[in-house]
């Protein structure tokens, strides 16, 4: 049960501001050790497809691989149009072949229902969850396809585990992981396609997206061509087999080498704190800061019902005091607040979402910075509440 602490007054404001107030759940915070001045190494004004240009896009992509742990026989690629371009490619090429199970517990998760169920109309099952809540992933018929977020970025709800995907499913997995990768561990034998983009859990910079898939999405590719035409930007098969080049660098279109570059900065820091292990422990660390500043308030609680399925990465939390008349507009005011002060910066809910706040702590954030900044969201509250 949560403590109830006497009220601020609203007058008394904190001391101390974060060192670095951006908590916004994307574009997320640079790497801690950012500075314009590291990216002087891009090869700027070269094609892409001269030899430094294609060398700098391989190594994005094999230092992803070796961050991530994702297997050799899997293939990555830097694919246009950030993770909607990534996923949406997959969802296009090999969708079709077999019916769909759609699983959404958040608006992204939505958009991707929407995609399948009236623009490709494919046969689909959909299964929703309410915002805070998420779907029962052991119903699903994984003999389909299953198209599902693994952290609901605006419902701040995130699968616990893989355990619930068979290991001799008949159908594909499609997981958008834009807001887990890198800081959540994802079971690679369980995900046979997996998108994100670099302005989430490492702070890249935006439009560019990651597209992997396992040797069983490699052979849907090889074996099926969808009923419907595929624009350029989607096409990953020449001649009925898989376009390779896609997948050592050679991109569809060309990408922005000083977003490569920034993308590079931030793997090579991501292996200084200790690679996976350690981004994963920078942000759980950032979430267990909120999870104690919760307990100890009573007006404030997360919006994830389940602990076990709580993110690390967007903390969407939702006030709960009886004196709010108008949810919306006393979340947006404390956000205001907030912003106005220095303390936080762009962590108002979502616009689809709940009213309340949604708080990044991926691995760029500083454990310092979200602890400055709970004491800010305190006075905040008591300042609005009486106003």
């Amino acid at each position: 049960m949560a403590i109830t602490q006497p009220a601020s007054r609203p007058d008394t404001k904190p001391v101390a501001v974060p060192a670095n107030p951006r908590f916004s759940s994307g574009p997320c915070a640079k790497i801690p050790t950012f500075d314009l001045t590291k990216l002087g190494d891009a090869p700027l004004g070269r094609s892409h497809r001269a030899a430094p240009g294609k060398a700098k896009l391989l190594e994005a992509i094999e230092t992803t691989r070796e961050v991530l742990g994702v297997p050799a026989d899997y293939r990555i690629g830097i694919v246009p149009a950030s993770d909607t371009g990534a996923f949406e490619m997959a969802m296009w090429s090999l969708l079709g072949e077999r019916p769909t199970e759609m699983v959404a517990w958040e608006s992204f998760g939505a958009g991707w229902v929407t995609d399948v169920v009236k623009q490709l109309k494919i046969e689909a099952q959909v299964h929703t969850a309410e915002y805070g809540e998420i779907v029962d992933m052991a119903a699903l018929n994984y003999d389909n396809d299953v198209c599902f977020t693994w952290n609901g970025t605006t419902s701040g709800v995130r699968m616990a585990n893989g355990d619930a995907i068979p290991a001799d499913r008949a159908g594909l997995t499609l997981c958008d992981a834009t807001s887990a990768a890198f800081a959540m561990d994802l079971p690679w034998d369980k995900l046979d396609v997996t998108t994100f983009s670099w302005q989430k859990v490492l702070g890249g910079e935006a439009a560019h997206g990651m597209l992997i898939l396992s040797p069983r999405a490699v052979e849907r590719l090889e074996s099926y061509t969808p009923a419907w035409p595929l624009p350029k930007i989607f096409r990953l098969t020449k001649g009925g087999k898989l376009n390779e080049g896609i997948f050592k660098g050679e991109t569809i279109n060309t990408p922005s080498m000083l977003c490569v570059e920034d993308y590079l900065l931030a793997l090579d820091w991501a292996k200084s704190v200790g690679g996976l292990k350690g981004l994963i422990a920078r942000a759980d660390a950032n979430t267990a800061a909120i999870a104690e500043f919760v307990e100890a308030h009573d007006w404030i609680d997360f919006l994830a019902t389940d602990p076990a399925t709580r993110s690390n990465t967007s903390v969407c939390l939702k006030f709960t005091d009886d004196r709010i008349q108008d949810g919306a507009a006393f979340a947006k005011a404390v956000a205001k607040r907030l912003a106005d002060e220095g303390a936080a910066l762009d962590v108002g809910a979502y616009r689809d979402a709940p009213p309340g706040l949604r708080i990044w702590c991926g691995g760029t954030v500083e454990t310092a910075d979200i602890e400055a900044m709970l004491p800010w969201l305190e006075w905040a509250f008591e300042a609005e509440i009486n106003a």
